[in-house]
């Protein structure tokens, strides 16, 4: 099981930018994939950006072009640029780790609150 310690939510506001990041316990090489879902009170969580080991990127539609996910290999991290924050981006974002099909670890979760 990985450790996963995510940080960076905060207030912003419309059109404001933030960057989340996710330190994992062991090289993220060793994931299949690392992600972010995002979740709001009595929704599914939802994914929003995930990076395959290989460096290949995936984006939910609603985020695309506004978000980025990256990662620093020699640190174990995970970033999530999320440019041009809407409201409809206020949730709770975590981070996650799978290998093949499972799930290993999950971040604590960190609040994103966009006002407008």
């Amino acid at each position: 099981q990985v450790q996963l310690v995510a940080s960076g939510g905060g207030l912003v506001q419309a059109g404001g930018s933030l960057r989340l990041s996710c330190v994992a316990s062991g090289s993220i090489l060793s994931y299949t994939t690392m992600s972010w879902y995002r979740q709001v009170t009595g929704k599914q969580r939802e994914l929003v950006a995930t990076m395959a080991a290989g460096g290949v990127t995936n984006y939910a539609d609603s985020v695309k072009g506004r978000f980025t996910i990256s990662r620093v290999i020699a640190e174990n991290t995970v970033y999530l640029q999320m440019n041009n924050l809407q409201p409809e981006d206020t949730a709770v974002y975590y981070c996650n780790a799978r290998k093949a099909w499972t799930t290993v670890g999950w971040g604590q979760g960190t609040q994103v609150t966009v006002s407008s």
